[in-house]
């Protein structure tokens, strides 16, 4: 009869065993959240191997020769799914694209996620999804039977609709490679109406595109947006902004920052206080 103490091991072994692949992702991503902070307290994000863990990493990797399916949507700007036929640069804004406020004065998005997803990547996005409800009056909720509704899936790549559509509109977000808290905040913002910080109207006063590095082909996601910026100063901490080397074709920055070069771009792990008040002005939340 095997002793107390290989019965232990023997049995500790089975555990490990049966603990899920897709159980690791929120300690990956605590890990990503750490390291980056860590990072970003020593260098200026001046290397693109520092820019590992940014938004636009992530989702650039992800989203790889993504948009060119039948019947699925373009991708625009690196993550921005556009309708065939009804690519434009217009404020989403400016043609109703957002979400009701109720009499209360909190805004309700209804929301549905896959059962694609595990129990704990689905509990990394229901925390970016509560994440708006301290901060603003947003308030993501399961859906019942409202007719617009965000359908959380695990398509390829990351990327939403900018605002609310009508119907099902889908937030894709990729198990492998997506579902970290700071992507999936992003992909909200989008769905709530906000374009990249690095598109907004005055970005060329704050930043300098520079083309000659950009993948061939790719310059339409470094386009300026005529967006509504809600009296917000540009903000290079936004979850919201790209990284310095953003759809870079030979490792060189495509995304510096003016006047201060050195200033790091794009490695938010969550949203920035500007981010939190634009939604607020933007939905003229009680707690603007």
């Amino acid at each position: 009869m095997p002793s107390a103490s290989v019965i232990t091991f023997s049995l500790a072994l089975l555990s490990v065993a049966h603990f899920h692949v897709a159980d690791l992702m929120s300690i990956r991503e605590v890990s990503y959240n750490a390291t980056a902070k860590k990072w970003d307290k020593q260098h200026a994000g001046n290397s693109i191997d520092e820019d590992e863990f940014s938004v636009s990493t992530l989702i650039e990797k992800a989203n790889k020769n993504l948009g060119q399916e039948y019947d699925r949507p373009v991708i625009e700007f690196g993550d921005i799914a556009v309708p065939s036929g009804l690519q434009n640069a217009d404020p989403c804004t400016a043609r109703g694209c957002m979400w009701t406020k109720s009499s209360d004065g909190m805004v309700y998005v209804p929301f549905v996620i896959s059962r694609q997803f595990s129990s704990q990547e689905r509990s990394v996005i229901k925390r970016g999804l509560q994440s708006f409800s301290s901060r603003t009056c947003i308030r993501f909720k399961e859906r019942q039977r409202e007719r617009d509704f965000v359908s959380i899936q695990s398509m390829r790549g990351c990327w939403s609709f900018v605002g609310r559509r009508g119907g099902s509109q889908t937030v894709s977000l990729q198990q492998r490679g997506c579902v970290y808290f700071h992507v999936v905040q992003h992909e909200l913002l989008h769905a709530l109406g906000f374009n990249h910080e690095q598109t907004r109207s005055d970005r060329d006063k704050h930043v300098r595109i520079i083309y000659e590095n950009v993948i061939r082909g790719q310059e339409h996601n470094f386009r300026r947006i005529d967006t509504n910026n809600l009296k917000t100063p540009y903000d290079y901490n936004s979850v919201m902004h790209y990284g310095r080397f953003a759809f870079s074709r030979n490792g060189q920055a495509t995304i510096v920052p003016i006047p201060n070069s050195n200033v790091a771009i794009g490695r938010a792990m969550e949203m920035s206080p500007n981010d939190v008040l634009r939604i607020n002005r933007l939905y003229q939340c009680r707690n603007t």
